[in-house]
């Protein structure tokens, strides 16, 4: 084969020929069509489009919040036995000093339901909420109970939530990432809490700033380029996208070439739209005070919600607000202070609320699904003279909107709140009947991978039917 080095060849082997580039924008209407994040239909009828989770990242403790103990109360002080968890002796029993709720509780609603004066604003829901007061988890350190409250294990590298429901749904808007994570942290699992893992390279989350950084501030990275005139961008990205798909012509399939090809038109149609999305300064002045935007501790949280909330009615699947931070103590982590939970309450409470209120005015919490929680619980009895430790075998969460019944309570924990006892409910059965609402069968929501076939769930997790409307 005659390779002499003329001009010809040259465009023929370095930048694949003009035919070739020809040919690659003639069949872009038809790659268009296999695009991976297309929306797909379920397995059933879904009564959720979205997911909106509000992580509380730490463990708040349910003691203090939503389940309500007078036998704790009326035992403070005492010592009794349990069986060790997080202390020094682990497995073995050891008497622990019982702490009764540092605050009161007040019913709310027409269903009377007892939330502590940390919530007064979403003490004003609860005739919207699902609470879950039996839950039970994996791991007693933050980074494990935390990457499997993502991603359903605690030691290996597995596809968080929301990519697993990017990649059995798609997205309902194609200018906009499926799977996106508001401020999350660095530590306790990292990226790991928002990786696709071995799911292809598209179905990974989209971070929006940062935990630690000013929530005004926080913003999609690279998202402009304001050195190079618009349409100078459009003539180099079209030659670039011309250039690489033509490679995956030439190459057959290439999972991390097929995602980059997806990600840099992903990129091009978001450079048109995310910025919009992202800006809240068109909101009325009602919105703001709504998600106390603007009041000193409320207003960070505030604008995650409202972001949220933004993302959602455009058509996001997966939204993760964070409530996290950077430092070596997650946010509701108080192993010796919990009086510091009144902090965390005031910046999160009304934020949260107001964003409950805001999708319900506007007719989205009928098919937003809203997931209030942290990655365990915290103990009964007294760590020091004020803390508490991690519980994973007992907590509260919440759910709100998206097919769930409101103002319903399913299941308990025993007399004091340390374990749950009746209608209990793992993380895999939390994380199965969330895909159940989104119209996914979890245990047909598979990928197979070195030689098995893994889903979320594991082989575990069963729907939770009592808490479906």
């Amino acid at each position: 084969m005659n390779m002499t080095p003329t001009r010809r060849n040259l465009l023929k082997t370095a930048a694949c020929g003009f035919g070739s580039l020809a040919l690659a924008g003639l069949s872009r209407d038809a790659t268009a069509s296999t695009n991976p994040l297309a929306p797909r239909s379920g397995h059933h009828p879904a009564t959720a489009k979205r997911i909106i989770f509000l992580f509380m990242q730490g463990g708040p403790s349910q003691v203090d919040s939503f389940d309500q103990k007078p036998e704790l109360d009326r035992l403070d002080g005492k010592n009794i036995d349990f069986t060790g968890v997080r202390f020094e002796s682990f497995g073995k029993v050891s008497q622990r000093r019982l702490m009764k709720a540092l605050w009161s509780f007040k019913n709310y609603g027409q269903t009377g339901q007892p939330v502590s004066e940390l919530f007064p604003h979403l003490g004003q829901h609860v005739d919207d909420l699902c609470f879950i007061h039996s839950m039970h988890t994996e791991g007693v350190a933050h980074g494990p109970s935390t990457l499997f409250m993502q991603t359903g294990a605690t030691n290996l590298v597995r596809p968080s939530m929301g990519s697993w429901v990017s990649y059995g749904l798609g997205t309902e808007n194609d200018n906009l990432p499926a799977f996106v994570t508001i401020m999350p942290s660095a530590s306790k699992g990292g990226p790991r809490n928002h990786s696709n893992a071995f799911l292809p390279a598209v179905y990974q989350g989209t971070a929006i700033g940062r935990a630690g950084q000013p929530a005004r501030e926080a913003t999609m990275r690279h998202i402009s380029n304001t050195a190079v005139a618009p349409d100078i961008q459009r003539k180099r990205f079209n030659l670039l996208q011309a250039l690489n798909r033509e490679q995956l012509r030439r190459t057959g399939e290439n999972d991390r070439l097929e995602a980059t090809i997806e990600s840099f038109e992903l990129a091009a149609r978001m450079q048109m739209n995310a910025p919009g999305v992202l800006d809240i300064s068109n909101e009325s002045k009602a919105t703001l005070e709504m998600y106390g935007i603007g009041e000193g501790k409320t207003e960070d949280f505030g604008r995650q919600c409202l972001m949220a909330r933004r993302l959602a009615e455009r058509g996001v699947r997966y939204i993760q607000v964070n409530y996290s931070d950077e430092s070596a103590t997650p946010r509701w982590d108080q192993h010796g202070n919990m009086p510091k939970h009144a902090d965390h309450a005031a910046a999160t409470d009304k934020p949260a609320a107001g964003l409950l209120a805001d999708l319900k005015q506007r007719g989205l919490l009928e098919d937003t699904l809203v997931w209030w929680g942290g990655e365990f619980g915290r103990t009964p009895f007294a760590q020091g003279k004020d803390g508490r430790d991690h519980n994973p075998r007992g907590f509260t969460v919440f759910l709100a909107g998206g097919g769930v019944k409101a103002g319903f309570v399913h299941g308990a924990t025993d007399e004091i709140g340390h374990l749950a006892v009746k209608d209990k409910v793992h993380m895999h059965d939390l994380h199965a009947t969330i895909l159940h609402l989104l119209g996914i069968d979890h245990e047909r929501l598979t990928y197979r991978y070195a030689g098995r076939d893994f889903r979320l769930t594991d082989v575990f997790g069963g729907v939770v039917h009592n808490i479906i409307a």
